[in-house]
């Protein structure tokens, strides 16, 4: 597989993983049950721009914030990887998105942009076939997904503080 196609593929996997659209169509669908469908399809829009411009900013200035305030983008991931094991074990029981300019180019931060930008389309689509969604998977299913999605999140937390640690290389186990 090709490198471009992998630094694509975490990039959506770790969006994907953190935005959480699966588990975000209960919520949206339970807080939004009173709206009018016009009313739903607005707030899903207007839910969805704000956090493109939230993550957009992130990722556009995150570095330069972070030298601003001598915070090191590892010390970061540390932190990130931890509240994300947290909201992983919070969603279970019940990115940072940030590119290192020294790190990535410019392009290929470009490319970590486009995949946010699709996650988050993805995200709005699902936020529109909330109400189908639910009837179809139901509410338990709907629970059984946001718990699954805690596991991943926190997976994948583990694997961000591991990773930044140096304390692990993960390579598949021999059979």
């Amino acid at each position: 597989m090709s490198p471009l196609l992998i630094k694509i593929s975490k990039d959506f996997a770790t969006i994907w993983t953190t935005i959480d659209p699966i588990g975000n169509v209960a919520i949206f669908a339970g807080l939004t049950a009173s709206l009018t469908r016009a009313e739903r399809r607005r707030t899903a829009l207007r839910a969805t721009v704000y956090a493109a411009i939230i993550l957009v900013v992130a990722v556009v200035a995150g570095q330069f914030i972070l030298d601003a305030i001598g915070i090191h983008l590892h010390s970061l991931k540390v932190a990130g990887g931890i509240i994300l094991f947290l909201f992983g074990l919070q969603t279970m029981m019940a990115v940072i998105l940030l590119t290192d300019n020294d790190v990535y180019t410019v392009a290929e931060q470009a490319q970590t942009g486009v995949v946010l930008l699709v996650v988050l389309l993805l995200t709005y689509i699902l936020l529109l076939f909330s109400d189908a969604i639910l009837r179809i998977i139901g509410r338990q299913g709907a629970a059984i997904l946001v718990r699954v999605m805690g596991i991943i999140l926190c997976s994948l937390a583990v694997e961000i503080v591991l990773t930044t640690l140096g304390v692990a290389s993960w390579a598949p186990v021999p059979r």
